[in-house]
């Protein structure tokens, strides 16, 4: 599938896949696909980040690779590495058989055969479906070094390997990369990139995501659970639930054939919301029912 040829068309092509996207989301993303720009998504976890790349993949009917980042990620983990083990195969194959010459045989273990192709290096194959997505996911969780790496591969879209020669993508991937903020990314990458903060929702956003991930649960419900969680982001807790804890509970709800929301259905399921036991002591008992009775009175006014 081509890629959208207005704003309205990437919002129509995200909500198709279960992906509400407000305006301004909207016109980065477009710009991304109009321009072969890389995106930097930066955000609280739980907010979409990741999933935009999902849909963006599922509405484009392009396939996703994914990098998960972590600390200690080099070039050679994300790229490619050699299938040693097939290697010393074929060397005590070799010897046993007396077959190819030393030069021969070092030609075929460094060949394709014996390549092991990681997401970067797996992002710049040609694909008759047309360019993937390529998600960088976390990259925060990621050292300088790695980040530097990426700024050569970001910029000309290849990658070079010693025994076989730089390998440079027909068509550039479409690149999403996500931080969670848990340290500053570097200003050299963020400047190759186009860049969007992913904010928590507001209510009337977060209730059209809900409605369209857990479209089963009822309108009553559905604005209960948001309400509640939008009230639980102003309070003091270590981590403020994202819009996952928000679908998690409603799923949740619904599975315990839960009509509305009580103390007792809150006491019971605040581990689908909060995921640091301090924060589920703190809404233990009244503070749960102190906000949720808040939360009714401002349901009740609007």
């Amino acid at each position: 599938m081509s890629a959208p040829e207005s704003i309205d068309a990437v919002q129509q092509m995200l909500s198709e896949q279960g992906y509400v996207c407000d305006r301004s989301l909207g016109t980065v993303v477009f710009l991304a696909l109009r321009l072969g720009r890389p995106l930097f998504l930066e955000g609280e976890a739980g907010v979409g980040k990741t999933e935009i790349a999902k849909a963006l993949s599922a509405g484009l009917g392009r396939r996703l690779i994914r990098l998960q980042c972590y600390e200690g990620l080099d070039a050679s983990s994300a790229v490619y590495e050699w299938n040693f083990p097939a290697q010393m195969v074929a060397i005590r194959t070799a010897e046993a058989t007396g077959g190819a010459s030393r030069k021969d045989l070092q030609t075929e273990l460094f060949s394709d055969e014996f390549l092991i192709e990681r997401p970067l290096l797996d992002a710049m194959r040609p694909d008759e479906n047309g360019a993937p997505v390529l998600l960088i996911d976390e990259l925060d969780r990621t050292d300088e070094p790695f980040e530097a790496f990426l700024l050569e591969a970001l910029s000309d879209f290849q990658v070079t390997i010693p025994e076989l020669g730089t390998i440079k993508a027909p068509e550039p991937p479409i690149v999403i990369l996500t931080s969670n903020r848990t340290r500053e990314v570097h200003d050299a990458l963020k400047r190759r990139c186009l860049y969007h903060w992913v904010d928590y929702p507001n209510f009337e956003r977060e209730m059209e995501i809900l409605q369209a991930q857990a479209p089963e649960a009822s309108e009553a419900l559905s604005r209960e659970v948001v309400a509640f969680v939008q009230q639980l982001r102003t309070e003091d807790l270590f981590k403020k639930p994202g819009v996952a804890e928000t679908i998690d509970w409603a799923k949740c709800l619904l599975a315990l054939d839960a009509i509305n929301l009580s103390p007792e259905v809150i006491a019971d399921t605040l581990g689908a919301i909060l995921k640091y036991q301090d924060d589920i002591q703190k809404l233990q008992g009244s503070e749960a029912k102190r906000i949720l009775d808040q939360v009714k009175a401002t349901l009740e006014v609007v």
